[in-house]
């Protein structure tokens, strides 16, 4: 499966990203995009980055889960949600020890290579937006398991 489209991701999150693409300078400080980036995202000639796709969860007060697809149950967020790279690469390991997996057998269980979850695991890069959906669609769990 596939993470929505950014048109889904309007419909549930709200007006904020229409908002965003008439009049991106109301959000500069926030959500620095320019009108090509986000139509990109629209097109989905792109997947928004997870950085971004939190933004817009924090703005709209709206779940990860909910956003990317993995319920349909609008729920509200109870914190806002912050970047924690450290958390995050500890419970990407701890989920694929906790599955008896090595690294190669992690990714390609999400269609992946062992550089990108050793790169992951090891704090250099924040997960991209359509590994955590995959993640968390394969083994079936919420967003908050990686991100929090």
């Amino acid at each position: 499966e596939a993470i929505p489209p950014l048109s889904t991701l309007i419909w549930k999150l709200g007006s904020i990203p229409i908002i965003l693409a008439n009049s991106i300078p109301k959000f500069w400080p926030i959500i620095i995009v320019s009108k090509s980036t986000y139509a990109r995202w629209e097109t989905c000639e792109n997947i928004i980055p997870l950085k971004h796709l939190i933004n817009f969860c924090n703005l709209t007060n709206n779940t990860l889960d909910y956003a990317i697809g993995l319920t349909d149950k609008k729920e509200y967020l109870k914190e806002k949600i912050k970047i924690n790279i450290s958390l995050i690469e500890n419970n990407i390991k701890n989920l694929r020890l906790k599955q008896n997996l090595s690294q190669k057998e992690f990714a390609k269980s999400i269609n992946t290579t062992q550089s990108v979850i050793s790169a992951y695991e090891k704090g250099h890069t924040l997960i991209q937006t359509s590994f955590l959906y995959d993640i968390c669609n394969r083994y079936k769990i919420s967003s908050d398991k990686i991100i929090y």
